[in-house]
């Protein structure tokens, strides 16, 4: 399941994502804890948002963007 629809607009597993990250899990390994996502389908999904914009990563881990706050 894609984290990021064809319009651009996160998904429900997108979104949980992001909710994930913005309630501190920041690594793909919490973000898979949090959201109780399979690891590929989290590390999928987190290119997809950071190629959308939504999230940004710096020293492996995962911060939300402007954009991805503005989501949530």
């Amino acid at each position: 399941m894609p984290c990021v629809s064809p319009d651009g607009k996160p998904t429900s597993s997108g979104l949980a994502t992001l909710k994930s990250v913005s309630d501190g899990a920041f690594t793909p390994i919490e973000i898979g804890k949090a959201t109780g996502q399979p690891m590929f389908r989290v590390k999928s999904g987190l290119r997809e948002l950071v190629s959308a914009g939504f999230l940004e990563v710096f020293d492996d881990k995962y911060i939300l963007t402007s954009d991805g706050k503005n989501v949530l």
